[in-house]
């Protein structure tokens, strides 16, 4: 999942016989030992993804106790991981093997077509790669941010959570991220004619470019993804932070009544120990997504100002990636019934027990 920053560096052809003064790229023009590593890396990674999200997929889709709107956010976010495992990494391993065994770039590898005819009758597959993993970034943080609002709601509001947040309108909410996503992951392309899509060899990725040599003008339209990222974890931020001061109020109080009342200061309208600590793992998410799309964020501006950080772009997109299985390990240290949940599916696998439902 990540953002698209421009494509200005040097091909790694040129910077290796010296045609350009762009400081030498030596993780993505390192020869064949680093192309084989980094493909074993990517293949790793693509694995990791795919088996982690197909696991929460299985258990959030087959355990009742997760058909709750919270579920239907957690299974939104495992699907737009899933599809960095199926389509993102993959077609970066494909293009490296390529690379590796033909020692030519493919047909489609320069340049990518603007035009709706050009498109058609030329096929680049950065095209829809491209927007695929800006569109599971843009998802991934409006997911977060709708599972910190739905917290928030239960702990703020512990007895009209089920009236205000009900199946209906989270599934109506997962739509309209989906459809927002894909507007801004187009968004350079419908405001501006100026980019088209390119496999960049230093970040090993589809990124946006400019179609002139120059850093365009419009370079500008890119903020859009760093803005639309970071107003949305602020914003995230801002909910936890309203919910853990809600939770540290209660705790005081609570400890207030029971030194006070013998029967230990019960209250009413309180979040529940659960609600808490799901609000403490989506805090958890939100700080490790923020520290994976940080990277990203500063390339991004730096290429908009005019600087080219070849093995920087290939840490920065690749931490992202990473990052699409990084939920099912925080789930599996932090949830108890996700856990539970896994531990029956692999129990149903071996010996499914007659007439149990979980």
């Amino acid at each position: 999942m990540t953002t698209l920053p421009l494509n200005t560096s040097a091909t790694c052809a040129e910077l290796e016989s010296g045609q350009t003064s762009t400081p030498p790229c030596t993780l993505c023009c390192g020869g064949l030992v680093n192309r084989t590593l980094a493909v074993g890396f990517m293949v790793s990674l693509a694995f990791a993804i795919v088996v982690g999200n197909m696991v929460t997929l299985t258990v959030f889709l087959q355990t009742r106790q997760s058909r709750t709107p919270q579920g239907y956010l957690k299974v939104s976010l495992a699907v737009a991981d899933m599809m960095v495992g199926v389509f993102v990494v993959p077609f970066s391993i494909y293009t490296e093997v390529s690379l590796m065994v033909a020692n030519s770039p493919p047909s489609w590898y320069k340049r990518g077509s603007t035009s709706l005819g050009e498109w058609l009758r030329s096929w680049q597959p950065c095209m829809l790669i491209g927007p695929m993993f800006a569109l599971c970034t843009f998802v991934s943080i409006t997911t977060i941010f709708l599972m910190t609002v739905e917290r928030s709601v239960a702990i703020l509001w512990p007895l009209r959570k089920d009236t205000l947040v009900t199946r209906r309108r989270t599934l109506l909410l997962v739509v309209l991220s989906w459809t927002s996503s894909v507007l801004l992951a187009l968004a350079p392309l419908i405001l501006s004619s100026s980019f088209t899509l390119e496999y960049d060899e230093c970040s090993r990725m589809c990124i946006y470019t400019p179609l002139n040599p120059q850093l365009s003008a419009n370079s500008h339209v890119l903020l859009l993804f760093p803005a639309f990222d970071f107003t949305l974890l602020s914003g995230t931020l801002a909910v936890n932070i309203v919910s853990f001061t809600s939770i540290r109020r209660y705790t005081k109080r609570r400890e207030l009544l029971s030194e006070t009342s013998p029967n230990g200061g019960g209250c009413c309208k309180r979040p529940t120990l659960s609600d808490i600590k799901v609000a403490k793992t989506i805090c958890i998410l939100t700080l490790t997504f923020t520290a994976s799309f940080t990277p990203i964020a500063v390339f991004v501006l730096g290429n908009v100002v005019g600087y080219t950080w070849c093995n920087f772009s290939f840490i920065a997109f690749w931490i992202l990636a990473c990052n699409s299985c990084c939920n099912v390990i925080i789930y599996s240290v932090r949830d108890q019934r996700f856990r539970k949940g896994v531990t029956l599916l692999f129990q149903r696998e071996h010996s499914p027990p007659k007439g149990e439902k979980i």
